[in-house]
């Protein structure tokens, strides 16, 4: 997998979150809908709280909200929060022949890794949300028995 279960939880609930922008939503309505364990989706939400990148509102009615406009927000913010794009910068295996060179593999790896994180970089939250695109994100999930 290209990305790590936690990047794509955190990915699925910041998708939900900027769908319904104005409205906060509880650690169990996101897990519900997004279909990640609330447990681990509280662990996810916390890291993302951390990251400066949702905020809580306490009390009844509250639940959580982005901090920033889906259009300000990039996919890369939201995977670095939860777990960093790791790029190699020296031989993994510590070949001292190697030092600070990498070897054909592991250049072909970091340089797909920057590929990717360039992609994701420069993809803002709001593209994952396009009105022009037929299959909304998230769209066959209910919320309390009721179709979101």
């Amino acid at each position: 997998m290209l990305l790590s279960q936690t990047a794509e939880y955190a990915l699925r609930a910041t998708v939900w979150l900027a769908d319904t922008p104005e409205t906060p939503h509880t650690t169990q309505e996101i897990a519900e809908v997004t279909k990640v364990p609330a447990g681990y989706l509280s662990k996810v939400m916390q890291a993302l709280g951390r990251a400066g990148l949702v905020k809580s509102q306490r009390g009844l009615g509250g639940g959580f909200l982005l901090t920033r406009s889906p259009d300000e927000l990039t996919v890369l913010d939201i995977i670095n929060a939860v777990d960093p794009v790791q790029r190699i910068h020296t031989c993994p295996l510590n070949l001292k022949s190697h030092g600070k060179k990498l070897c054909p593999l592991h250049r072909k790896l970091d340089d797909a890794m920057a590929d990717m994180e360039e992609a994701f970089a420069s993809t803002q939250l709001s593209e994952l949300l396009n009105p022009d695109n037929k299959i909304k994100p998230l769209c066959e999930v209910t919320v309390g028995g009721k179709k979101a």
